[in-house]
């Protein structure tokens, strides 16, 4: 990759979202955004990924060599997300960063009491979460994301390319436009890595305690903070 080349601006993200939103073929569409981010912002661009899967990783491998990839290690994952981390960093061409927290969970445990998750999922995720993404993302000038219009309602506006105005970059979101039909179809062709736990009902993975599988029919996010007034760790929000 190279340095970057572009200032990013809400006029520069406009204009791509214009250019990009066109485009019918999904797959298409995708590596046309992040070819496009990987030219304008060369190494300050990245991508992050929750280890769901290996989608936007390998579609990010094929526009873009080398593609930094920021995954938050929150200390409260799964095993099988821990896993597949280390899966998609083996066998796809992207540079995988393990973001830590600045406490561990026992230290958070001191300060905020055992089980912040459940008393405080709010704070939980700003510290294991947002603070540190914040922190990660520091040294880019723009960044991409999985989100997907069809995941919630409160995902259906999403741009293909956008103007983060709390962070002062520009924001890709290259499977915006993606169906759940069109990821599967992807994956089964290209056999992309899944995380083992999407076999047995978890349509969304976050963390271990706040994350459950979903019924068959069930909004795909419904299995995050299950039961609280809650549907956005804040990353995207």
């Amino acid at each position: 990759m190279t340095t970057a080349i572009a200032t990013p601006t809400p006029e520069l993200a406009a204009q791509a979202d214009a250019r990009f939103e066109g485009i019918a073929d999904p797959v298409e569409q995708a590596l046309a955004v992040l070819t496009w981010a990987g030219e304008t912002f060369g190494d300050s661009f990245a991508i992050t990924s929750s280890m769901a899967d290996g989608l936007l990783a390998h579609l990010a491998g094929r526009a873009v060599p080398g593609v930094n990839v920021v995954f938050l290690e929150t200390g409260y994952h799964f095993a099988e997300t821990i896993g597949t981390r280390d899966w998609i960093s083996s066998v796809l061409p992207i540079t995988v960063h393990s973001i830590m927290p600045s406490q561990t969970v026992a230290e958070q445990d001191a300060e905020h009491g055992p089980r912040l998750y459940e008393r405080d999922p709010d704070l939980c995720c700003s510290l294991r979460k947002v603070q540190p993404l914040a922190a990660a993302l520091a040294g880019y000038t723009a960044w991409g994301s999985g989100v997907r219009r069809d995941e919630s309602a409160s995902r259906t506006g999403t741009k293909v390319v956008d103007w983060d105005a709390k962070r002062g970059m520009v924001k890709v979101n290259p499977l915006a436009a993606w169906t759940q039909d069109d990821v599967d179809a992807y994956i089964t062709e290209h056999q992309v890595p899944v995380n083992p736990l999407a076999e047995i009902g978890y349509a969304s993975i976050g963390c271990a305690p706040c994350t459950r599988p979903v019924a068959p029919g069930e909004d795909p996010r419904a299995g995050r903070w299950a039961g609280k007034n809650k549907v956005e760790c804040g990353l995207h929000t």
